[in-house]
């Protein structure tokens, strides 16, 4: 009696593991029905997808089917696809791609041959687009907060993608998280993104002007300057800074230094009559503001503005003479030869500028 009992027990459990192998079976032809074209509403395709997870819950439930490599790759594509597919139920987006995450690492584990590996790169294809479009979604909807949280883990699960660090920055921008643009930017920059210079643009103002950090600004300035060496918007900006501490002479000296090792760039001739033109602008601020009773001290004032408009003057001429395009040069110099009452002199150069302003498209 005992051994017909066991036999029977031995042949109810092949039965039983049979059973929750064809659990896979019907997840893998459910599965194979999605690959046909056909049009269903999001409600449908979700029921559809919902019932070929609920085969692979009982299939890896069981002691027998839970380690074949297959229950757990198909397990982690309808998780994935729903994660990918439901628009509408953040919530529930999330916790099917937290299951997909756990049954791809099962999968991977289990599929010692290779058999599953094309299931297993679409789940985690699946896993990567959900994330992505939940940002893009959040995003067009104007929830930056959540755009940024999850470009944030689109990036923290794929390190090298640089044009998610710069959606990041620039969702960042759009909510005035100063730091987090500072850092997704940088990021992107230290990954070889194509447009580094825009970035280090952006990054670079951020710091000096909103987040108020003058030596973290200088350093992401003077490393700009290092990779775009001829960029007057780099090299303009940091004699700028020099200009306005007070240090004239160290604007001066690394310009100067500029210009000796390529005399025919003309960004730096220019940039070197910036260093006196601005010096005048700033002076001329301040003679406005005494009273012109004050005849002797407006004069002062005027004399020391005059010498350094006449000191700007060559340099913005030797730009010309490298590069007659320079808008620049010419633009400071038709209000330098008005405010000199230098007819002649404002009529030509102002021609020059029409003329170059009329090829422009």
């Amino acid at each position: 009696m005992k051994k017909v009992l066991f036999s029977m027990l031995l042949v109810g459990a092949a039965t039983y593991a049979n059973a929750q192998k064809s659990e896979v079976n019907e997840a893998k032809k459910i599965w194979g029905m999605l690959l046909i074209p056909k049009t269903e509403t999001l409600a449908e395709n979700l029921k559809t997808l919902n019932g070929g997870l609920a085969h692979t819950d009982k299939a890896i439930a069981n002691e027998k089917s839970k380690t074949m490599p297959e229950a757990w790759s198909y397990r982690a594509l309808f998780a994935s696809r729903i994660a990918l597919v439901d628009s509408l139920d953040l919530n529930n987006a999330k916790a099917n791609q937290k299951i997909a995450e756990e049954a791809i690492v099962q999968a991977k584990t289990l599929d010692t041959k290779g058999d599953e590996k094309s299931n297993i790169e679409q789940a985690e294809m699946n896993v990567d687009n959900a994330m992505r479009n939940r940002a893009i979604f959040a995003y067009n909807k104007k929830d930056f907060a959540g755009a940024l949280a999850a470009f944030n883990e689109v990036t923290a699960k794929n390190p090298t993608d640089t044009s998610m660090y710069v959606n990041a920055g620039v969702t960042a921008k759009a909510i005035e998280n100063y730091p987090e643009v500072v850092k997704n930017f940088k990021k992107a920059i230290d990954l070889g993104y194509k447009d580094s210079k825009v970035l280090y643009s952006e990054i670079v103002g951020v710091t000096f002007d909103k987040l108020k950090d003058t030596v973290g600004g200088l350093a992401l300035l003077k490393e700009a300057s290092s990779k775009f060496p001829d960029d007057s918007y780099f090299i303009g900006l940091e004699t700028d800074l020099y200009i306005k501490s007070g240090n004239i002479a160290k604007s001066q000296e690394m310009l100067n230094k500029l210009a000796a090792k390529d005399p025919k760039n003309a960004i730096y001739q220019y940039l070197l009559g910036d260093t006196y033109y601005k010096q005048a602008l700033a002076l001329q601020t301040e003679r406005n503001k005494i009273d012109p009773k004050k005849t002797k001290e407006f004069n002062a004032v005027s004399a020391k503005m005059i010498a350094l408009i006449d000191q700007s003057t060559p340099y913005y001429k030797a730009a010309l003479e490298l590069d007659p395009k320079n808008e620049n040069a010419l633009e400071n110099l038709k209000v330098i030869y008005l405010f000199k009452d230098d007819k002649v002199n404002y009529e030509a150069t102002k021609k020059k500028l029409d003329a170059l302003k009329a090829t422009k498209p």
